[in-house]
């Protein structure tokens, strides 16, 4: 790895450290314990990451890795939330990233960036957005998921149409 992408990651390894991210990420642990659908663990947010790159190498997108991976640190963080206090997950995501992206470096570009990519990663329609950092964000979310692997699957409430009943990317 270059030392400049090296460098560029410590601010992805700094969210993941963080202790606002921690606390949350740890409660969301706690609280997904016994569910039996998609679970919101380390692997998804990096699954969502890894893809959102690989998305942003085929098309030649010029979005930095590390504001990749920031997104997908962090466009679920906020799920504790909606689970205790009701609150949609993509408005308390955004807002509790935009004290930790402060905190950890980012400039206010990209942290308008992030905030507007996890505020459109549960609409369909941010597929057609021309903001590649939103569209690579609300399709690597929904094709990390492992349907055709899940025992849960016959139960779960996602039409056959959202469910990813093959491997694909």
């Amino acid at each position: 790895m270059k030392n400049t992408e090296a460098r560029s990651m410590d601010r992805v390894h700094r969210i993941q450290a963080h202790p606002l991210f921690q606390e949350l990420w740890k409660k969301l642990q706690d609280a997904e314990k016994d569910r039996i659908f998609c679970r919101h663990t380390m692997e998804h947010f990096l699954d969502v990451g890894r893809l959102m790159y690989i998305y942003s190498l085929e098309n030649g997108a010029e979005i930095r890795k590390d504001v990749i991976y920031a997104a997908a640190l962090l466009h679920d963080i906020g799920r504790y939330e909606q689970i205790a206090e009701g609150t949609p997950h993509d408005i308390a995501s955004a807002r509790i990233a935009e004290g930790i992206m402060k905190d950890c470096g980012f400039t206010l570009e990209e942290i308008q960036a992030i905030q507007n990519a996890i505020l459109g990663h549960r609409k369909k329609e941010s597929l057609t957005s021309e903001d590649s950092l939103t569209a690579y964000l609300y399709r690597a979310d929904k094709k990390s998921r492992n349907c055709f692997a899940c025992p849960a699957e016959p139960a779960c409430d996602w039409s056959v149409e959202k469910k990813n009943l093959w491997i694909e990317y």
